[in-house]
């Protein structure tokens, strides 16, 4: 099964156990340490998640607000590079889906094709790049499709019917529906046009609708589902449960078990 077809599975699969959308924990490798990062996959998985996004740490990350960017930081003073981060994936990529989210210049720093490989090597099934614009993403595009693996591509509340519609068209596996503009991290809600936001994405694609940016709670998820996603990607708050947690991973897989209740149908 290529890796586009187990993100499709792993939807169908959520909404099939009676769940109203699939949750998809975002985790970064390297954070606290590289072995405890390893350990909180496998507890997202046990917790409940139907697929996870991996984070390789960089040092200019734009998309990240002050939670995962400090992360990611710490990461990177620890020692973790791409290949120790994209290792992380083989702890659980025979259980869930993992979609890897790293910055163009990790890719092209090691050129398209290897990184691709590597993609490969650990059992990841897609890629997230965020400063990858449309114009520039057709050689991934073509490199992943080689390969099987999902070019999950964003969109965001601000992005023109028109540029919607060609980006729609190319995604793979999900696509990636920014709640909010802005960076990721925690908000004291969910925006009240969410809904919107998510039938204008839906009208662009055939793939599942995933959102992000913004979802630290529950209520949060729950309210995320209601609105119309497919899927519901939690960064930030899992992200400092990590940095917290220093005994025991409990905590994190309590935490994600908890978000995976409230899109229980």
């Amino acid at each position: 099964m290529s890796g586009i077809e187990r993100i499709a599975e792993a939807f169908e699969s959520a909404r099939a156990n009676g769940r109203r959308a699939a949750l998809m924990p975002y985790l970064m490798a390297g954070f606290p340490d590289l072995d405890r990062s390893r350990e909180i996959a496998c507890a997202y998985v046990e917790g409940g998640a139907d697929l996870i996004e991996l984070g390789v740490p960089f040092s200019d990350p734009l998309a990240d607000g002050p939670v995962i960017h400090a992360a990611g930081v710490a990461a990177l003073a620890a020692g973790a590079n791409a290949a120790d981060a994209l290792s992380v994936a083989r702890e659980v990529a025979d259980e869930v889906p993992v979609i890897v989210m790293c910055y163009a210049n990790l890719v092209l720093a090691r050129g398209l094709e290897r990184f691709t490989e590597m993609l490969v090597a650990v059992g990841a099934s897609g890629l997230i790049v965020p400063d990858l614009p449309l114009e520039e993403a057709p050689a991934t595009l073509a490199a992943l499709d080689a390969r099987g693996l999902a070019l999950v591509p964003l969109v965001a509340p601000t992005t023109p019917e028109s540029r919607l519609a060609q980006i729609g068209a190319r995604a793979r596996g999900f696509l990636y529906t920014v709640s909010v503009t802005g960076t990721t991290g925690e908000r004291a809600g969910t925006d009240l046009s969410l809904a919107d936001v998510l039938a204008r994405a839906r009208a662009h694609t055939d793939t599942p609708v995933a959102v992000g940016f913004g979802i630290g709670t529950p209520d949060q998820a729950a309210a995320a589902a209601d609105a119309g996603a497919d899927g519901v990607i939690v960064g930030s708050r899992l992200v400092r449960a990590a940095g917290e947690s220093h005994e025991s991973v409990d905590a994190v897989r309590s935490l994600v078990a908890d978000f995976a209740l409230a899109l229980a149908a």
